[in-house]
């Protein structure tokens, strides 16, 4: 975050590398210390005063004047004398800022911090996680669905993890902001439904660096996916009772073994037994290697369609989740149908 304060050729700001650090759990009564990278982007500048927001924090900054471009660290220390979540500003004055800048730590005091006991299976770079694929199931528009990815730093210098190319509707947070060698933290993705635009499957990546100015890469990739469901809250009883609804000849596609073939294919009948007309909206994949034909995507009541499924076993083998396919429908009671594929290479 950049803080100017006059719109001048010679503008004074501070840029901090990060101006809210979290401290993630720390333990009570244990207090903890932390370092802002900061950088004098003006003229010269001397650091007047740094104020915490409370009396339980302690500050130490730089007493001596700081030419144009140059990097300086202001230390906090909150006391951990209260247990539960902290939020803790500091007000940096200066001799020729006309506004304050602000920094801030966060975390959560507790009685013992409790380490991840499951595996880490999934490596990138000097980091592993336990997870690189995250799914947001079943999402009504308005909610705000969380998903956690723990990490461990498997190096020996500290790291400051940073999600690379998020899409405006997901949001990322790291606790604790620095995770020192053979520590851990976690990765907090919030997916803010408002910005989704259809409803269905929506997929992006994102990319898992370990600090800052990492450059994107195939193996950093981490997929996401989300389903959106259409809302019904307004139905009457009297609609409910007469609305399309959807049945399927089955549940899941067993394609046997590909038995040396590159490609196997399997039907599903697709019947409305409902009282209104059934609208296939949306029909995806979650997966690569997984190819799909509809013959109709409308059908009246008693109606049927066949959904024929093509999967392409050198593909499958790419896939970071279970093969399956999604289909969003008008029938309020099973809005989502999910075909699960099963195969044997």
């Amino acid at each position: 975050m950049l803080l100017a304060s006059s719109a001048s050729a010679m503008a004074q700001r501070i840029e901090a590398k990060n101006d809210v650090i979290d401290c993630g759990d720390v333990m009570f009564q244990a207090p903890v210390t932390v370092k802002f990278e900061l950088r004098n982007d003006g003229g010269l500048m001397t650091i007047k005063d740094v104020k915490p927001g409370c009396g339980c924090t302690a500050v130490e900054y730089p007493r001596t004047p700081i030419r144009s471009g140059e990097a300086f660290t202001v230390t906090c220390t909150y006391d951990s004398q209260q247990m539960g979540h902290f939020y803790r500003d500091f007000e940096i004055v200066s001799d020729v800022l006309q506004e304050p800048y602000y920094i801030a730590m966060r975390g959560k005091v507790v009685e013992e911090v409790q380490d991840f006991v499951g595996d880490f299976p999934y490596t990138f770079d000097v980091m592993k996680t336990d997870m690189n694929n995250i799914e947001f199931d079943d999402v009504n528009r308005g909610e705000r669905p969380v998903k956690r990815i723990n990490v461990a730093n498997t190096s020996s210098q500290p790291i400051s993890p940073v999600v690379m190319h998020l899409p405006n509707y997901l949001k990322a947070q790291v606790s604790p902001t620095t995770i020192n060698p053979g520590k851990q933290g976690v990765i907090t993705i919030i997916l803010d439904s408002k910005k989704l635009r259809d409803y269905g499957l929506t997929q992006t990546a994102v990319y898992l660096g370990a600090n800052p100015g990492d450059k994107v890469s195939p193996d950093k990739e981490i997929t996401v996916s989300a389903v959106l469901l259409p809302s019904f809250a307004e139905m009457s009883e009297f609609d409910l009772a007469n609305a399309p609804q959807i049945r399927l000849s089955q549940d899941n596609l067993d394609l046997g073994s590909f038995n040396g073939k590159s490609k196997k294919s399997g039907t599903i009948i697709i019947e409305n037994v409902g009282r209104q007309l059934l609208d296939i909206s949306s029909l995806q994949m979650f997966t690569t290697g997984l190819s799909v034909k509809l013959n109709k995507t409308k059908l009246q009541p008693g109606e049927q369609a066949k959904l024929k499924v093509t999967a392409d076993a050198r593909m499958l083998k790419k896939a970071r989740s279970k093969p399956r396919v999604l289909m969003i429908t008008n029938d309020p009671m099973k809005p989502k149908t999910t075909i699960e594929i099963l195969y044997k290479e």
